[in-house]
């Protein structure tokens, strides 16, 4: 039996424009529709939906590195966890700024709303910036 403490995931992160990630990692944790899921070397096939813009938490070699994903459908399988997004973004790559502004703006535009539909997709939007907001401040743990 092989030693499952040397194994490792491939992680990959496809958006239309690009292969965002193409790399291996120890540990994935993503926040998924029916909630949250660790993922380990030797995980069983799975398919899932990713939340609507969150953070997925990436471990390798005692590090941990976050990024933000809006959305998307993931696969595991054969220790591959591919992540098929419109969008991905590392800390360095999300505008603060940009990101608090928008927020605001989603925030102002909620006082304002009264269709229930509009307000859930408002608060969408308030949460998806407030998740950039955080992985943005989000520096490398460990090493």
């Amino acid at each position: 039996m092989a030693d499952t403490a040397a194994k490792k995931l491939t992680l990959r992160i496809i958006t239309p424009e690009e292969i965002k990630v193409d790399k291996s990692a120890d540990m994935i944790i993503m926040r998924c529709t029916t909630g949250d899921l660790g993922v380990l070397p030797g995980h069983e096939a799975r398919t899932c939906v990713l939340a609507d813009g969150d953070r997925l938490r990436i471990f390798e070699n005692g590090a941990e590195h976050q990024m933000f994903v809006y959305g998307g459908l993931v696969e595991i399988k054969d220790d591959v966890l591919s992540v098929l997004t419109v969008a991905a973004e590392n800390p360095e790559e999300i505008d603060q700024k940009q990101a608090r502004e928008a927020r605001e703006r989603a925030e102002n535009r909620l006082r304002d709303s009264v269709d229930t539909l509009e307000i859930k997709k408002i608060q969408a939007r308030i949460r998806r910036e407030q998740v950039r907001i955080e992985v943005s401040a989000y520096s490398v743990i460990g090493k």
